[in-house]
Parts: C-alpha cells; sequence; structure tokens
C-alpha cells in the first residue's frame, strides 16, 4: 500500500473528532447536527451518523449535511491513473483546508456547509494506466456524488 502507518493514525484521528461532536438532528437541539448520511429524499427527513470522509466507493450517492458541519473526500489514485481535481457546481458548501498531504495521483478535499442548498461534486480517472508503448484503452472512471445542505 502507498499509504504509511502515520498518514491512517492521522485520518483516524481525524475521523474520530469529527465523529465524537456529532449528533442526531432533532427537534430542539440548538446546536444542531453535524452529520452526513445516505440517500435523504427531502429536506425535512433527519441525518443518520455516517462516515464524515467520502470516497471512490461512495460514487452516486446522495449525502445530507447540515449547516457548520465538514465533509471531507479521499479518492486514491496512482501516478498512471490519476483523479482530476474534485469539481464543485452548487450552492451550500464552501472549501476548507483538506489538511492532508496528496499522493502523486490522489484528489482530496474538504468542504464547509455555510448554507442550504444542493451541490454536486464530480472528478474522473482513466480506467486503464498509461505508458509508452504499452496497451491502454480510453475509458474513464467517473466519480459523483450530490450533497444537500440544511439548515441547523
Amino acid at each position: 500500500m502507498r499509504r504509511t502507518t502515520h498518514h491512517r493514525i492521522l485520518a483516524l484521528t481525524a475521523l474520530t473528532l469529527f465523529l465524537a461532536g456529532c449528533g442526531t438532528q432533532g427537534g430542539g437541539d440548538a446546536g444542531g447536527s453535524r452529520t452526513v448520511s445516505p440517500s435523504p429524499t427531502t429536506s425535512h427527513q433527519s441525518c443518520d451518523t455516517a462516515p464524515a470522509e467520502l470516497g471512490a466507493a461512495d460514487t452516486g450517492h446522495t449525502y445530507c449535511l447540515t449547516a457548520g458541519g465538514v465533509l471531507r473526500l479521499t479518492l486514491d489514485g496512482t501516478t498512471s491513473r490519476p483523479w482530476t481535481p474534485v469539481k464543485v457546481s452548487g450552492t451550500g458548501l464552501e472549501a476548507t483546508n483538506s489538511g492532508i498531504v496528496l499522493q502523486p495521483g490522489d484528489a482530496n478535499s474538504a468542504f464547509k456547509a455555510v448554507s442550504a442548498g444542493t451541490v454536486h461534486l464530480s472528478s474522473s480517472r482513466p480506467l486503464c494506466a498509461t505508458a509508452p508503448g504499452k496497451v491502454s484503452c480510453k475509458g474513464i472512471q467517473e466519480w459523483t456524488v450530490t450533497v444537500l445542505v440544511t439548515k441547523s
């Protein structure tokens, strides 16, 4: 694996600290919720606690994030199959410091939910490694996620 134990410990520590501050969205909680959850269909549904860091396996999903929450993305790529920088369309999220050192081919991002809205995040990478004199293909692996930001 390309990742060192140190990077994993840092990522696990950050996730633990984030989840320690998470709650569930409910009536009367003045602090609100800072959670990400799978597949809400309306802003009236409550959000269940789920991972605060998304990866390649989360493609195609819709997540809910309460204003004030933070969402981190880690797409592990390689030098021969790099992810493009994450594209953002829509309103509700603001880019923030991801605090992670990038490895060649990775796409890492972090966003803070700042206002109600819908945001589409996307990236892509080649399906096949490219190298001079080697067999290659023109296929593209796409990654997309929709984030529904709700008021706290």
